[in-house]
């Protein structure tokens, strides 16, 4: 009896027949959704975050959270809509922040969302993920750089106010 091979160039045993658990193969891969053209200079303030993010989203009303992956020149080279939330919240866990930016070979990333209330204030919740997230690349080597909200009347840059 011959099982299916995993890698077609190493031949198989055959084993006795016995029970065996199944698993599945899996293949990762980077899924290019569509272009979106912004000025690709090296990014050196929040400000150009914020101009891409409302390139990207415009005047959402629910909460968007994404991560910006730069390359080792601090140039965008993809972006990732994290989580799509409510009016008030979104719900956002490391694991899926980092999952695109080791997909997309990310020197660093940062990440951004949206207060449709307009107020750009970071609540306990943006303070709490900003701090998880700086951890979790910190070990994995991907440098989180900044957190920007946006809100109606401007932004709140977590590096330049010193949180992060």
């Amino acid at each position: 009896m011959k099982t299916a091979m995993l890698f077609p160039e190493t031949e198989i045993q055959e084993k006795p027949r016995q029970h065996y658990e199944s698993m599945q193969v899996v293949r990762i891969a980077l899924v290019k959704e569509r272009p979106l053209l912004y000025e690709g200079q090296r990014l050196t303030a929040p400000n150009q975050i914020r101009a891409a993010f409302q390139e990207l989203l415009g005047d959402a009303d629910r909460e968007y959270f994404l991560a910006f992956m730069l390359d080792g020149k601090n140039r965008i080279s993809s972006c990732n809509v994290v989580s799509v939330g409510s009016l008030n919240q979104a719900i956002v866990h490391p694991r899926e922040v980092f999952k695109a930016a080791i997909l997309s070979n990310a020197a660093a990333i940062i990440v951004a969302h949206n207060h449709p209330s307009g107020d750009t204030s970071p609540s306990r919740e943006d303070r709490e993920i900003t701090r998880r997230l700086k951890e979790a690349g910190d070990m994995i080597g991907i440098r989180v750089l900044d957190h920007i909200i946006l809100g109606e009347s401007g932004y709140l840059s977590f590096t330049e106010q010193g949180l992060l």
